[in-house]
């Protein structure tokens, strides 16, 4: 049964005992170390099986054999053409189409991202399940984040807790805008009158967000986006609040005559790659239906 693996080398601030070399230094909680031990995982100091009670010296080779990945038996792997933009044996960065839920729901059980990502992992024997670090709208575009294994997904979704990991995002706007760039500090709640709308209120959470004007074009606005924090339907929200709804975004006030979804687009992912110990900056491309709209960009 295939099983992911991690090898590090001890460095010399690293000596000590496993426990802590595992613990503090490679970020692997007690309850991982519980399940290596009981479920089927296994450590090795140069290649010798030991438990976390072994000493570990400078230059010493350790091992982890994370246990094996149970698959998700509630979702049927289902083929789908991907858009690869990175991958590694622990991440798999994938440019999400508009129009496809990133996982199933009860109004779409079939044709998500999640779907096409297990069938991918079938055809390629990788045994894991679907551990988004991200999800995005169904009719939103762009960068989604998978960690291949519950370790890396951990370590990823720390960096995401305290912020590492900066997303920029690109929507079409209504109208143009007196200042070129500026922050919307208003707190978001769900609107009572609707299951799914939000609305700027009192009773909300605090919800920051962060844009930029990159193009004008025939009384319309492409927008760089950034969030501080990351509030359900966040950015449509503000820009409605400010007076630009998204276009296409019939639910927020948005024309829908020149294009049939939000226009909103995950652009750009910069992070720290906890197990390949690199920074990394990933870019989807303009998909046509925004750039037929406004052409190619470049941040400014």
């Amino acid at each position: 049964m295939t099983t992911f693996t991690i090898t590090w080398k001890v460095k010399e601030n690293e000596a000590g005992l496993l426990r802590e070399f595992l613990r503090l230094h490679k970020n692997i909680s007690k309850s991982a170390l519980a399940d290596i031990k009981f479920t089927g995982g296994e450590l090795l100091v140069n290649g010798v099986p030991s438990t976390v009670r072994k000493s570990v010296n400078t230059g010493d080779e350790v091992e982890v054999r994370f246990p094996p990945e149970e698959i998700s038996s509630h979702m049927e792997p289902i083929p789908m053409l991907l858009d690869i933009l990175y991958e590694d044996e622990h991440l798999l960065l994938v440019n999400k189409p508009a129009g496809i839920p990133t996982i199933p729901s009860r109004y779409q059980q079939n044709g998500s991202l999640a779907q096409g990502v297990l069938s991918y992992y079938e055809q390629e024997g990788i045994q894991s399940t679907f551990h988004a670090v991200n999800r995005l709208d169904k009719d939103t575009s762009g960068l989604v984040m998978i960690a291949k294994h519950r370790f890396a997904h951990s370590l990823l979704s720390q960096q995401q807790k305290i912020k590492a990991i900066k997303r920029t995002y690109l929507a079409g706007v209504e109208g143009r805008f007196e200042s070129l760039s500026g922050t919307v500090d208003a707190t978001i709640g769900r609107n009572p009158d609707s299951l799914v709308e939000r609305m700027v209120t009192d009773q909300g959470q605090k919800a920051i967000t962060h844009f930029k004007v990159l193009k004008e074009l025939a009384g319309n606005s492409l927008v760089s986006l950034q969030l501080e924090t990351g509030r359900t339907h966040q950015i449509r929200v503000h820009m409605a609040h400010i007076g630009h709804p998204l276009l296409g975004d019939d639910l927020y006030g948005g024309q829908v005559d020149l294009i049939v979804r939000q226009a909103l687009h995950s652009w750009q992912v910069s992070f720290y790659h906890p197990l390949e110990e690199k920074m990394m900056n990933v870019e989807a491309p303009l998909p046509q239906d925004l750039q037929h709209l406004f052409g190619d960009v470049a941040e400014q």
